[in-house]
Order: structure tokens, then C-alpha cells, then sequence
């Protein structure tokens, strides 16, 4: 039961393969690609703003 061997990580693509076929496997991870770029797009944007908020309340003072 220790680690799995060369076999059983061919066996386990073979069934991936199966499963999801050779032209789903791009497109999930295009997918995946796209969902991180919106996240840090995400977190770049919160940044920008946080930061227009400091100065906004910076120069009222």
C-alpha cells in the first residue's frame, strides 16, 4: 500500500482520458487559467481602490 508505481499512474490517465477526452482536458484548464487572471485582476483592483481611498482621505485633512 506504500506509493503508487509507473502502472498505476498510466492506468490512472488512461481513465482521465476516458472520462473527459483529449479536447476537455484545454479547455479545463483554459478555464482554470482564466479564473485565476479574474482573481488577481480581482485583488489588483480591491488594492487600486484601497489605496485611492488613503489618499482621497489624505488630502481632506
Amino acid at each position: 500500500m506504500g506509493s503508487f508505481s509507473v502502472w498505476h499512474w498510466v492506468i490512472v490517465l488512461a481513465v482521465v482520458l476516458l472520462l473527459f477526452g483529449r479536447g476537455k482536458i484545454p479547455e479545463l484548464m483554459g478555464d482554470v487559467a482564466k479564473g485565476i487572471r479574474s482573481f488577481k485582476n480581482g485583488l489588483s483592483d480591491e488594492t487600486a481602490g484601497s489605496a485611492e481611498k488613503r489618499t482621497e482621505a489624505g488630502s481632506g485633512e
